[in-house]
């Protein structure tokens, strides 16, 4: 009996050990400079995705930790990541010109047998217009800096893979994972038209408007007056592969006549949406894409609970990512699309 439990064990560990393994490559500590910062950076992978830590630092007792979030695909060996919230700031004096978190894209790669790089360029993570310098990163056996992630590390193949401890941690952080499955069920997936630029059909039912006195009416600023005067802060940013994106945009909580505006890469792809528990529904085609692309949700109205809350649901590649935007009279919310290199032939 005990040999037959041994056998069946071991013919379970033969089928799953490989697929931890493989995920075990990008999950780890890495050491090395993003720029000409010095930076250790802890990367989990769950599914598709990344959560974990990065530490620019002068030293271990003088650095900037901040909460990360990101994708792998191991098809490609693309990984994308991004610095998501500041969870601790102990630097004394200028480090590396700014603070500003940061947005890396890079390849994985391994150039020895026991060597594992991570080779790239980074950004400003919400202005990817400013270069931030070179990533070069080396995995390493261990990290300089301890915190909650290091027994995810120490155990991943051990059973700390399981996504419930994972998402506890992340938790702790604040922050969530993007890329879900189910929530979809709960919406009806019905393509709406786009909406005329000057529409006036869309029926609104409201309660009886007691007259009173007409105020002095204000200019009216246009979608794109309030693009262009609005701080945009990002969402998420979604990797990018295939031939097109299907995107699905819904109110996120109660439906309260929340409006939105959409522009892509500086010019208006929508305007005029009103949001409800049915997508409007957009299809972009990847040739027509940039390597980089900024998406923007600019609210037109703030419904009648403030703020515009959207839902936007993005299908890449049969694979499927949310985002919960939120837009005020004072920001507008940015999403990032990087295309993933394609993986070479040998």
């Amino acid at each position: 009996m005990k040999t037959c439990i041994a056998l069946l064990l071991s013919l379970m560990l033969c089928g799953i050990l490989p697929v931890l393994t493989h995920a075990q490559t990008i999950t780890g500590a890495w050491k090395g400079k993003i720029g000409s910062a010095h930076t250790e950076l802890k990367l989990i992978k769950k599914g598709d995705s990344l959560l974990g830590t990065s530490y620019y630092y002068t030293s271990r007792s003088n650095y900037i930790r901040y909460a990360v979030k990101g994708y792998f695909d191991p098809n490609s060996n693309s990984v994308i990541w991004w610095d998501e919230a500041m969870l601790e700031d102990r630097l004394s004096g200028k480090m590396f010109g700014d603070k500003e978190a940061l947005l890396s894209v890079a390849d994985f790669n391994c150039p020895g047998e026991k060597t594992m790089m991570l080779d790239g360029e980074s950004t400003e993570r919400d202005n990817k217009n400013k270069p931030k310098g070179t990533v070069a990163l080396q995995k390493i056996t261990s990290s300089g800096f301890h915190d909650e992630w290091d027994f995810v590390i120490e155990n991943y193949i051990y059973g700390a893979n399981d996504p419930e401890i994972i998402d506890s941690i992340a938790r702790l952080h604040l922050v969530t994972n993007e890329v879900t499955e189910e929530k979809e069920s709960s919406l009806e997936s019905t393509t709406i038209k786009p909406v005329a630029k000057n529409n006036s059909s869309i029926a609104v039912t409201g309660p009886p408007i007691v007259e009173k006195k007409k105020p002095t009416p204000t200019p009216t600023t246009t979608a794109q007056q309030k693009f262009t005067s609005r701080e945009k802060k990002l969402a998420t940013v979604i990797p990018i592969i295939g031939d097109s994106i299907e995107l699905r945009f819904y109110d996120n909580a109660v439906v309260d006549g929340d409006s939105i505006a959409v522009f892509m890469n500086d010019k208006m792809v929508f305007e005029h949406v009103r949001l409800n528990n049915k997508p409007y529904t957009l299809t972009l085609s990847v040739n027509d894409l940039s390597e980089d692309n900024e998406m923007v949700m600019v609210a037109e109205n703030l419904g009648t609970i403030p703020p515009n809350t959207s839902l936007m649901v993005a299908i890449v590649d049969g694979k499927r990512y949310e985002a919960r935007l939120e837009s005020t009279e004072n920001s507008s919310a940015l999403i990032r699309f990087i295309k993933q290199k394609k993986k070479a032939s040998r």
